[in-house]
This record gives C-alpha cells, sequence and structure tokens, in this order.
C-alpha cells in the first residue's frame, strides 16, 4: 500500500522526515520497504535558476538570434545565444544552466557548453514547456522586476516534493489500510515516544463533515436489503445536478502520487476517500438507476452480468449484488456493471457506503477472478459504524468539486448494529507477557490513542470496549500486543539472566543435518536445487491413475486456477524448472528439490475429519536431461541416462547408512514411468522410485528429451537410518574368493532378485554379488536371458579352502534354482 508523505500531514503535525517516518511505521508494525520521492515537475528543476539579463545584441551572424549576457547572483556573468523572440535587457528570467537535464516529455537532454553559429553559450534561456511549468513556447518566460537573481526556480516557484513509503499491511492490520489509519497509529506511537527526541504533536485531527447538510428533502432513492447476512449494513444518499469533468490539479496529484489515474472528479473523489478512511465506496448514475430503488440481494445461479471490464461473467447464487427493479447493477463490494458508472454526462449521483460480510466478498472475488482495491478491504473487515461518516465526507467533497445538491435523506439500513468487543486486561498478565513493568498511566494513554475506551477499573483489572473496526483485537493477549509494539519493543531490555533449555538432538536435527549431508553430494555432483511452490495445479492430475485427482488436496479459496490443489508429487514442478530453462537455451540439467507432498484419502475421510484424511511426506526428487558431458574438447558429448540416475541413488542411500544389502529394486510400469524400477526394503517398505518419464508426460510441458526422476520418501529414509555415525573396521588379512555363474533366467527376473537370495543363503562369508554382463539373444531358450554373476566370497579370521567355497556355491545355486527356476548354463 502507497503512502503519501504530505497527505499524511493532514491528519497529524510531525516532524520526522521520510527515512525516520518509515523506521517509525516499521517498529509499530506497519514495514516500510521503499521510500520514492515524487516530484510535481520531473527532474524539480534543478539546476534552474533566476537571472537578470545585462544586456542584449543581435547575433554577429543570424537574423534572429541574440547574443545576451545574464547575471545569475554569483558575480559572474554567463554569455547566452537566445533565440526567443521577446528577449530584451534587463529582464528577469529563468536560465538553465551547463549541466541542468531538461525533460521533454519521456526524453530528457542536458545543458551543455556549445558554440552557437560561431559564439560560446553557456546555458539556456527557458520558456514554460522546456522546464515543465506550462504550456506556452511563443517566448522565455518573463518574471517580476523585483525578483533577484540566483534564486533556485524550485524556490521560486515553491515546488514542494512528496514522498511515497510503501508499507506492507498484515491481512488482521486493515484498519491501517488508509492515511487515516497509519495516521492514527502514528499518533499513539509519537505521544508515547520520547519528547526529547519528537517535538510536542497535535492530536489526530479528523476531517469534519458538520457543514453537511440536506440542501433538498425532497424524497429520491429508496433502498431495501434483503440479505442481511452479507450485508450487515448499507448507506447512501443522491447528490443531485453535479457537473463531472476533470479534477482540479490538488486530488489529481494526490491520486497520481499514490499510483492511481485520475478519471473524473466524481470518480477521483471516490477513490480519494478510500485511500483516506479505507472505506470503498461506488457512485451509481442515477438514471440507470430505474425506479429509484436500490435493492442488495442474490440473483439466481448462472445469471449473466457484464462488468465495467465489458466482460460478462456468469453469477453464482451466492453472489452479493446492488440490482435496481430490472436486473444487477453492480457485484457488491468487488467490481462494478458496465451501465453502474459516472460518466461525462451524468449529472445525478446516488453514492454507496456499505459495510459487507467479508467471507461472502472473499468467495465472490476468487470465483470470478477478481481482485480490486475495494474487495481487498471488505475480504479483511471494514468499520461497520463508519459508512455514514463516511458518505458525509464523500458528498462535501463531491459537492466541492462538482457542484451539486444534497437530496433526499441518508439511506442507512443497518437492522443488526455489530457491537464493539468487550476484553477485560489484566495488568498483571501485561508486565509478565511484555517482560516490563510499564507505567500505568503509559497503557492508559495507548489505549486511549488507539481508540480503546477504558470502560471500568477494578484492582488489577481492566475492563476495555474494543472498536469495531480492530478486527483483529478480541482478545487480552491481541490488546497486550498493541500495547506493546506501540510502547515499542526496543525499549524491552534484556534481563540479567537468561533461561534455556538443554536437550539431545531431535530426529528433526539428525534429518536437517543429513539434508544438509546429500545435498553438498548433489551439489558436488554437479546438480541445482530448485524450490517449487505446494500449490500447483489440479489439471496435472487430471485421469491420472497413480496420482488421481480425487486424491488431491483441494483449497478452498485458490489465489488462482493454475494454484488449485496440493502436490501429490514433486515431478511436475521439476518439469516446470526443466521447461523455462529449455526455453532459456538451458538443456542440460541436474536437479534435486526437497519438498512437501500431500495426499488425500476420501475413504479415511468417511471415519474420521478431514485433517486426519491427509497424508503429508517429505520427499527428495531428482530430475536429469540433456547432456552428462557437452561442448568438451577432450571427450564427446554424453547423455544422461537412467543408468546415471541409478548410481546417484545408490550413492545417497550409501551415504544415508543404507547399504546396497538393505535395498531392492524392482521393475515396474505405470502412467508417468516408461519403465521405472520401485526402491524397496526386504520387509516391503516402499522407499522411492526412479525410471524414465513417459515422453507424452514431456510432451504436454514442450519437453522433447528423455527425462529420468527419482522421489524418494525421506521420512521412511530417516526411519531406514538407524545409525550414521562412521564405522571403522580392520582391513582382512585373508584373501577374498571370487566365483561366477552364468545364469539362465526367465526375462522378467532382475538382478535384484538374484542379489536378494544370495544374499539370504549365506550372510556370513558372502561379501559381495555383482552383474557384469547380460545377454539375450540367439541359442537361447524363449523368454530365456542370460547373466553373468560374480560372487565374492571372504573368511575374516582364516583363509577359505576349496570345500567351504564349493558348499557355499552349492547352496546358492540350488537357492536360486528353487525359487528362480534359474538354471547353469
Amino acid at each position: 500500500m502507497n503512502i503519501s508523505y504530505n497527505w499524511l500531514k493532514d491528519y497529524i503535525d510531525f516532524s520526522l522526515r521520510p527515512e525516520e517516518l518509515a523506521v517509525a511505521l516499521t517498529a509499530i508494525g506497519l514495514e516500510t520497504g521503499s521510500i520514492d520521492e515524487v516530484e510535481s515537475i520531473k527532474g524539480g528543476l534543478k539546476g534552474l535558476v533566476t537571472g537578470k539579463v545585462l544586456t542584449c545584441e543581435a547575433h554577429p551572424d543570424s537574423d534572429h538570434l541574440h547574443l545576451t549576457t545574464v547575471d545569475l547572483g554569483d558575480g559572474i556573468p554567463q554569455q547566452i545565444v537566445c533565440g526567443a523572440p521577446n528577449v530584451a535587457e534587463n529582464q528577469k528570467v529563468i536560465v538553465a544552466t551547463v549541466g541542468t537535464k531538461l525533460y521533454a516529455g519521456n526524453e530528457s537532454f542536458t545543458i551543455k557548453k556549445s558554440k552557437i553559429r560561431g559564439v560560446e553559450s553557456n546555458g539556456m534561456i527557458c520558456a514554460e514547456d522546456e522546464i515543465g511549468i506550462g504550456t506556452s513556447h511563443a517566448g522565455i518566460i518573463v518574471l517580476p522586476e523585483d525578483t533577484p537573481a540566483g534564486i533556485p526556480a524550485k524556490d521560486y516557484y515553491q515546488l514542494d516534493s512528496d514522498y511515497v513509503l510503501e508499507v506492507d499491511i498484515t491481512p488482521n492490520r486493515i484498519d491501517a489500510a488508509s492515511h487515516f489509519g497509519v495516521a492514527r497509529d502514528l499518533a499513539a506511537y509519537l505521544k508515547c515516544a520520547d519528547k526529547s527526541v519528537h517535538q510536542p504533536i497535535s492530536i489526530l485531527k479528523k476531517p469534519s463533515v458538520e457543514p453537511f447538510k440536506i440542501d433538498d428533502p425532497s424524497p429520491t432513492v429508496t433502498v431495501s436489503v434483503e440479505n442481511t447476512e452479507a450485508c450487515p449494513r448499507y448507506s447512501g444518499l443522491t447528490i443531485k445536478g453535479i457537473n463531472v469533468k476533470e479534477s482540479p490539479d490538488w486530488l489529481k496529484k494526490r491520486l497520481e502520487t499514490i499510483g492511481l489515474r485520475p478519471i473524473n472528479n466524481v470518480v477521483d473523489v471516490t477513490n480519494y476517500i478510500l485511500h483516506e478512511t479505507g472505506q470503498p465506496l461506488h457512485a451509481f448514475d442515477l438514471k440507470e438507476i430505474s425506479d429509484n430503488q436500490v435493492i442488495v440481494k442474490t440473483l439466481p445461479e448462472g445469471t449473466p452480468f457484464i462488468t465495467l471490464d465489458e466482460v460478462e461473467r456468469k453469477l453464482s447464487d451466492k453472489d452479493l449484488m446492488i440490482c435496481n427493479i430490472d436486473g444487477g447493477m453492480c457485484i457488491g463490494g468487488v467490481f462494478g456493471g458496465i451501465h453502474s458508472g459516472v460518466t461525462e454526462s451524468t449529472t445525478d449521483v446516488f453514492l454507496e457506503s456499505a459495510c459487507f460480510h467479508p467471507t461472502w466478498i472473499r468467495k465472490t472475488a476468487r470465483r470470478h477472478g477478481l481482485n480490486t482495491d475495494a474487495s481487498f478491504r471488505f475480504e479483511r473487515g471494514v468499520d461497520p459504524n463508519n459508512t455514514v461518516y463516511v458518505l458525509k465526507r464523500a458528498a462535501l467533497l463531491i459537492q466541492e468539486v462538482a457542484g451539486g445538491k444534497i437530496t433526499g435523506e441518508i439511506q442507512d439500513i443497518y437492522p443488526n448494529p455489530i457491537p464493539n468487543v468487550c476484553v477485560v486486561l489484566s495488568l498483571q498478565k501485561v508486565r509478565s507477557l511484555t517482560g516490563k513493568n510499564i507505567p500505568t498511566e503509559t497503557i492508559e494513554s495507548i489505549l486511549e490513542s488507539l481508540e480503546i475506551r477504558i470502560i471500568d477499573k477494578k484492582d488489577d483489572s481492566w475492563t476495555l470496549d474494543v472498536p469495531a473496526y480492530r478486527v483483529d483485537v478480541t482478545r487480552d493477549v491481541d490488546v497486550i500486543e498493541d500495547i506493546l509494539r506501540i510502547y515499542g519493543y526496543n525499549n524491552i531490555e534484556t534481563g540479567e539472566e537468561l533461561k534455556s533449555n538443554l536437550s539431545y538432538r531431535s530426529a528433526t536435527d539428525n534429518s536437517y543435518k543429513l539434508q544438509s549431508i546429500i545435498s553438498e553430494q548433489l551439489t558436488g555432483y554437479g546438480f541445482n536445487e530448485i524450490l517449487n511452490n505446494s500449490l500447483t495445479s489440479g489439471a496435472y492430475y487430471e485421469a491420472q491413475t497413480v496420482f488421481p485427482k480425487e486424491h488431491c488436496v483441494l483449497l478452498k479459496n485458490p489465489l488462482s486456477a493454475e494454484l488449485d490443489v496440493m502436490r501429490q508429487t514433486l515431478l511436475f514442478g521439476g518439469l516446470e524448472s526443466i521447461e523455462f530453462n529449455r526455453n532459456h537455451k538451458n538443456p542440460d540439467l541436474h536437479l534435486y528439490e526437497f519438498g512437501n507432498v500431500y495426499a488425500f484419502n476420501p475413504e479415511k475421510q468417511q471415519e474420521t475429519d478431514s485433517l486426519a484424511a491427509i497424508r503429508e511426506e517429505f520427499h527428495l526428487a531428482l530430475w536429469l536431461t540433456g547432456n552428462n558431458v557437452s561442448n568438451s574438447w577432450i571427450r564427446p558429448s554424453e547423455k544422461t541416462s537412467v543408468y546415471e540416475l541409478k548410481a546417484l541413488v545408490e550413492n545417497i542411500l550409501v551415504r544415508l547408512g543404507i547399504s546396497d544389502k538393505k535395498v531392492i529394486y524392482k521393475p515396474f510400469e505405470n502412467a508417468i514411468f516408461s519403465a521405472a524400477l520401485s526402491i524397496e526394503t526386504h520387509s516391503g517398505r516402499k522407499l522411492g522410485i526412479l525410471g524414465v518419464v513417459l515422453k507424452n508426460s514431456c510432451k504436454k510441458f514442450d519437453i522433447n528429451a528423455e527425462v529420468y526422476f527419482a522421489e524418494l520418501n525421506w521420512n521412511l529414509l530417516m526411519k531406514e537410518n538407524k545409525n550414521n555415525s562412521v564405522r571403522y573396521s580392520e582391513i582382512a588379512k585373508f584373501p577374498a574368493v571370487r566365483r561366477d555363474l552364468a545364469l539362465l533366467v526367465d526375462k522378467h527376473v532382475s538382478f535384484g532378485e538374484i542379489e536378494k537370495i544370495a544374499c539370504q543363503t549365506d550372510k556370513k562369508l558372502l561379501k559381495e554379488v555383482s552383474l557384469f554382463d547380460v545377454y539375450e539373444g540367439k541359442n537361447l531358450p524363449e523368454g530365456k536371458k542370460s547373466y553373468a554373476v560374480s560372487f565374492t566370497l571372504q573368511d575374516e579370521e582364516k583363509t577359505l579352502n576349496d570345500k567351504q567355497i564349493e558348499s557355499i556355491m552349492l547352496r546358492i545355486q540350488k537357492s536360486l534354482e528353487d525359487k528362480l527356476n534359474a538354471q547353469l548354463r
């Protein structure tokens, strides 16, 4: 939200510089980012000064140029060549000195020392349009005779720069989403601050509406509210005989300063009031209100309605509408209709100031993908007890800039007034939570400045009346937070004693440490870490069998259609990153990501509540695509492969203390992978998957290259990581023995199964099982393949003899024959 420095001074007197103001606002919870100077004239007339023309003669080599000498107030007359027809001796003029930058529209040029027709010129005598104070170019500016030379033009024209502060409003502080709201907090802070630093300030100045009066009591528009839940209060009045035209300069300047485009005087007033008070307004053209009746209600599902942006929208029966007897005029609190606005032909207006239910407005805005200044405030809650004051304030301003007569009584429908919140505050609790004994009179002063009334005092307990517009203050701790932010967090000293809690490293600490280790390992392999949004598009899960759409965690109020579900897998976020990089000429990628994934179990929801039906897991994912080596003079280009990915996964498992003997890799296929392996423990626990992503899945992201993907369940890996400490063992003194078997097996049998059976057969002497050749082709029975497998045996206490070796190998061979129907070739 943009806050104007000068505008803020309309409501409170202060001497803080813009930088000091930003620090003060940040200290009280209104975090201020950038500070930008806004000049009323581009360039701020820097380098321009008043001067006196001492001499004026015809240029010796021109029939229209003049050769002048000008006193700039520094005692050194400057020679300037001027082409204006009205330049004359003894005139007081505006001079752009050498080095001054002048602006012409979006372009600029710098005044330089130059020669014009052979004569040196040290500046330029300026016309109105050349410095931005007017549009005339008929001649140079001639100032009054008594104007001293040497005065900066900025001072002569009394230019007053403004500053725009970008204030970040948290969702619960909608009461500060206006200039007056910020001024209210600032006044409380300055009143509480050290008077030796800040001069005494006047009280908060709220614009008066005392001059408001009904000019013509004749009845005009009548209002009825059919849905009082969605619209707790609706106020309005009629102004007739207005003159819609361009706004005065002061109003346009105020709006332009905070980044708004002026439209016309009536609309500009509603925008001005919005940013002054935080209360959205809408001005209806009275002739569009048929039969002078305004009805606040909903319309049937699917009713077409054309909004101001000329888009036809299908209404929901939950969209609150401002209607006349013929139909909708405006989507209440969100967006106006195409015929509801004020135009140059408008002479009479009906001004609306209402309070709408935040939930209704938020849902409507999300349904239609609309986000306006009005909906932003209504979604968070405006002051229900301020609508009539704002209406009067706006009416007075409209009369000031557009004329007109206030006709008929104010229409104010408020059937169920929203009460203020009653909070009981314990001063002992204030001292306990803040950690400081804040003086009672200081607490009382802060509460008074924040418009929180003390209605009863009993010993250590105060009963407070909190205004309804403070939607964030409903408990005593909320009041204490307000007291502390105004008193100043920096004023809470650290005591001489600090309490600490010493505890052992938790599982979370261990997991985080291992994440760092694996991140370093992957980075060393040439990977880049990515971080994608946990929110993703539900379209990715349409027609999915692996990650079905019905298992997605849906968002009730998604920010957009592309961010409407929680991700079930890290895969699609990585494919988005690959697509983006490939589109930017970066096709060779090694990526990894740590992140949460979410899944919804509809069956479990029937047994328990919705939250219990949501499963959240922490995963690690890897993506490989493109070349592993490219553009190298020393070796040819080499594409990445699924084997490289498998090796990387194995290295990760080993680094986590999960040896090859603890896991098996089972091949499978599904709607995501064209070929894949499931990574499982011998007990059947599924640790992850890896494989080749289907080309059809890649094409959805415009990726025309192979993508290899692995996703590991980090939570389960941590359970397998029983002891990650480094273990040392003595180097074996006795030799290892290797025996090879050429095995004929069915095609569906994997090496992992052979390895598993071999390790189960002998757990003491069998140290390693490795595959060194695979053959499929001629001279083999149909449906068979040949594996050449090496078995390494070693006894750490003695040398193995042939009998022992043969016994172990026979047992392994028999186990493979019995369980896999394997045969020796």
